[in-house]
């Protein structure tokens, strides 16, 4: 293979077709040949997200990251301007992340803000678990969307082998995994053992599943960040619910066989239940 084919094979674009890079899959396509720099990246948020801003509503862009700046997302929320590694896959994903969950990511970034003053005031030590929270969603988060009402509470139960297995023909028609966790991305590129991200379960009407997939994703994206920054209802490690990723159909051949589902160092029961699907009051 020439070095020109061996770029292409490790770039962007080699990973537009694969499971669970769906929502930026369009944009990776346009990144052929190798990483695109800050510049570049920020030119493909204006394309995409031209109204995307900071938790305070600074206009967002990437740039390379500079010493002496304050702390990652004060410094973010301040000035609009997302650090950037060159050559940097996990800040890459990142960005495509801003590209389309502009709403979420702004939200994530305001909330991280107003805890960290809720903290200060209060004189409490450390980042707190809201952050803590935020920063494992931010890394790691999908979105699981379903007009099937027993697949979310079937997963949220742990019941893995019922909801990837025995019912995945209606999982398939039924539900969309939407990866929010630019990490996640990341670690996609060569899943291993174990791989886990943290869900967030919403439940839809089967008219959802017929919008067009940008809408779809603009959709989900309005109504994440509306969910993150509803003071009803808290944020924080309760509110998110472990999810094998190699477990969803299609990321790994190994998946096609019952049995799969069985190793439970990988498919671990919930604690202190059974294998049951109670309702997931989602």
């Amino acid at each position: 293979m020439s070095s020109h084919s061996q770029t292409r094979a490790h770039s962007p674009a080699a990973f537009a077709q694969r499971p669970l890079f769906e929502p930026i899959a369009r944009l990776l396509s346009g990144f052929p040949d190798g990483l695109p720099d800050a510049a570049a990246l920020t030119a493909c948020l204006h394309a995409h997200a031209p109204g995307a801003v900071s938790g305070s509503g600074h206009p967002l862009r990437f740039v390379l990251p500079a010493e002496g700046i304050e702390a990652y997302e004060q410094h973010i929320h301040a000035s609009g301007e997302v650090p950037t590694r060159p050559k940097d896959w996990h800040d890459f994903f990142n960005a495509l992340a801003w590209c389309v969950w502009p709403r979420s990511k702004a939200a994530c970034n305001a909330l991280h803000l107003r805890e960290q003053a809720v903290r200060s005031a209060a004189s409490l030590p450390r980042r707190g678990p809201v952050r803590d929270a935020l920063t494992q969603f931010d890394e790691c988060g999908v979105l699981v969307v379903s007009a099937d009402p027993d697949i979310p509470a079937l997963l949220a139960a742990h019941a893995w082998e019922e909801a990837l297995w025995t019912r995945r023909v209606r999982l398939l028609d039924s539900t969309r995994f939407l990866i929010f966790g630019h990490g996640s991305w990341d670690q996609l590129r060569q899943p291993f053992f174990g791989l886990c991200g943290k869900a967030i379960y919403r439940q839809v009407d089967a008219d959802w599943l017929d919008l067009p997939a940008e809408k779809r994703q603009a959709e989900a994206d309005a109504w994440l960040a509306a969910r993150l920054a509803d003071p009803d209802r808290p944020f924080d490690k309760a509110a998110l619910s472990p999810l094998p990723l190699l477990g969803i159909p299609g990321v790994t051949p190994d998946s096609e066989c019952a049995d799969y589902y069985r190793d439970t160092r990988q498919f671990r029961p919930r604690r202190g239940m059974h294998r049951t699907a109670p309702h997931a009051g989602l």
